[in-house]
């Protein structure tokens, strides 16, 4: 982890300080459910995370520069609130937002992100941004796409969520196609997000696609997306269920014993012989 540099030493003190004059365990183990993949949290709230945030800028001036470089030490720590305060702070700052910023932010999300929380906040508030002041474009933005990190990929296709008005519709889906056949399960659910807002902003072009590759489309990502259409329609875009003979280990019945000898069984037609009783009554 890098070293600190003695303002930031004495922010951090002031962070651990707040954080655990705060802390609520009863709060940070009902949040756990939701983050399926570890949550090592203090449990406070959101406002408390920004009333933290300007009590920092009041007492220090910080460049965009410092605020990332701090950033990324606050995201490895692993605290949830840490990774939270990082990008409440960047937050405050996307205007001034330039391609160092932006080199730091994919490097948050490759090494130091571990909750799809954090990968969504910043992929609905930093990088649309990284596109509104012209930092990236989807060309550059494939190696965001391809990253080895799964959060960056779900970050990636999270942010054209939020650009689907301002970037055709084609472009966007021409771009996550790479994707298509990821195998992580937070990226197959932003997938599926991403589709059903196309499919309301553009439905003719999205059925398309979607009959072109449902082949090759993870079968819950396309249950996601054909969920807001009429039962008919959404039929035609599951790929048929691949049916095959069930492994059996034994017989259906688990009594039965293979080599058990059987009574024989009585001629149909044939009465059973009288057997006297002894009775002569």
């Amino acid at each position: 982890m890098q070293e600190l540099s003695d303002k930031f030493k004495e922010i951090y003190k002031q962070i651990e300080r707040f954080c655990f004059d705060r802390e609520d365990p009863v709060r940070a183990i009902r949040n756990m459910r939701d983050f399926y993949e570890g949550y090592d949290a203090f449990g406070l709230e959101e406002e408390e995370i920004k009333i933290l945030r300007d009590r920092i800028f009041d007492q220090y001036e910080l460049t965009v520069r410092e605020i990332v470089d701090f950033g990324l030490f606050l995201l490895k720590t692993g605290k949830f609130e840490f990774g939270s305060l990082a990008i409440s702070m960047i937050k405050k700052h996307r205007p001034r937002l330039d391609p160092y910023a932006r080199e730091k932010i994919k490097e948050w999300l490759d090494n130091g992100v571990e909750n799809w929380a954090h990968a969504d906040t910043l992929g609905i508030k930093i990088l649309p941004v990284l596109f509104e002041l012209e930092l990236v474009d989807l060309s550059s933005f494939a190696s965001w796409r391809d990253s080895r990190s799964k959060w960056t990929r779900r970050a990636a296709v999270v942010s054209l969520i939020w650009l689907r008005k301002a970037l055709p519709a084609e472009d966007i889906l021409r771009f996550i196609e790479p994707l298509l056949a990821d195998n992580e399960k937070v990226v197959q659910q932003a997938l599926g997000w991403l589709f059903k807002e196309l499919w309301n902003r553009a439905t003719e072009i999205t059925e398309e696609y979607l009959e072109t590759h449902k082949e090759s489309i993870d079968r819950y990502t396309l249950k996601q997306v054909i969920s807001l259409m009429p039962h008919s329609k959404a039929k035609q875009f599951l790929p048929p269920k691949k049916v095959g003979p069930k492994p059996q280990s034994g017989p259906r019945n688990k009594k039965f014993v293979p080599n058990r000898p059987r009574p024989p069984r009585a001629q149909a037609g044939k009465p059973k012989p009288y057997k006297p009783n002894g009775n002569r009554d």
